[in-house]
């Protein structure tokens, strides 16, 4: 039995896995964006948070996906459910480019356009909404992509504390030793990220200011 196969006859199976990836993904990331964006302008505009707050967010990085779920599992709650468990990590993994590229966003705003907006009279507030924001969506944007793709090949490690997700054929596959389940679970993860990477570039093109 090939590939094509073996995911024709088990299509109601991968596609609720693939459901289940992208919940995971899905909700991390908006989760990440509704933290880091924040974070993001907060930094920029207090420049002396930038060292902690980025230098927490790139720690992060550095813990390995397996051990990160291991340090969580004793907490009260969150271990009581994979699926929870597995959403706070990849939400605290994405946060690093969602933090980092609305930083640079806002930073790179011309002082002179914000200038004007000033002596035009708009506040604190507007400037941001009406001025910094608009011109820093497409960076924006660009983390919040990077964040997409990273979280969706972390996902696959979710299956590991039993929070579904494609990286069940891939961890089923390698305990049987069997290239067709792996490539099962690889295959749709794959596209998944290049869809998304495919999207949110093609957003992120329009949103650029001309």
């Amino acid at each position: 039995m090939n590939l094509f196969q073996f995911l024709a006859q088990n299509f109601r199976q991968v596609l609720q896995l693939t459901l289940e990836h992208l919940w995971l993904v899905g909700v991390s990331t908006v989760l990440a964006a509704l933290i880091g964006i924040p974070l993001g302008i907060l930094i920029a505009h207090r420049p002396v948070l930038n060292r902690p707050v980025l230098g927490g967010a790139n720690i992060i990085q550095t813990i390995p996906s397996l051990a990160l779920f291991g340090f969580l599992l004793p907490v009260p709650w969150l271990g009581d459910r994979a699926e929870r468990l597995a959403i706070l990590a990849l939400t605290l993994y994405a946060l690093l480019p969602v933090i980092r590229n609305t930083f640079t966003g806002i930073r790179g705003v011309d002082p002179a356009v914000v200038e004007s907006a000033r002596g035009m009279g708009m506040t604190g507030r507007q400037l941001l909404w009406q001025v910094e924001l608009p011109l820093a969506m497409s960076v924006i944007l660009s983390g919040v992509r990077v964040a997409v793709v990273i979280s969706v090949g972390l996902a696959t490690i979710a299956a590991a504390i039993g929070a579904g997700g494609l990286g069940e054929l891939i961890f089923r596959g390698l305990a049987m030793v069997n290239n067709q389940l792996i490539l099962a679970g690889a295959i749709p993860a794959a596209f998944l990220a290049l869809f998304a990477d495919f999207s949110l570039g093609w957003l992120e093109r329009r949103l650029r200011p001309q």
